[in-house]
């Protein structure tokens, strides 16, 4: 689980430090170069990532709790 909970958080880090990939005009979409557009894509893909990273540890944390026998927060 907390494996998955990583990749969502650093794919974000690795596609935007990785700038040959994406340092390119061609394909425009509607008009707006490649290089921006899959930018501000990355914004909406890292912030689902981030929602998903997010609800996966609370269910990690739900998990260990209970199997402590503790009480849920």
């Amino acid at each position: 689980m907390r494996v998955v909970i990583a990749v969502c958080l650093i794919a974000p880090f690795v596609a935007m430090l990785w700038v040959g990939s994406y340092a390119k005009t061609d394909p425009a979409f509607i008009g707006i170069p490649f290089f921006y557009w899959y930018q501000m894509a990355w914004v909406l893909i890292s912030t689902v990532l981030t929602m998903i990273a997010y609800k996966l540890w609370q269910r990690d944390q739900r998990a260990r709790s209970a199997a402590k026998g503790g009480a849920s927060q």
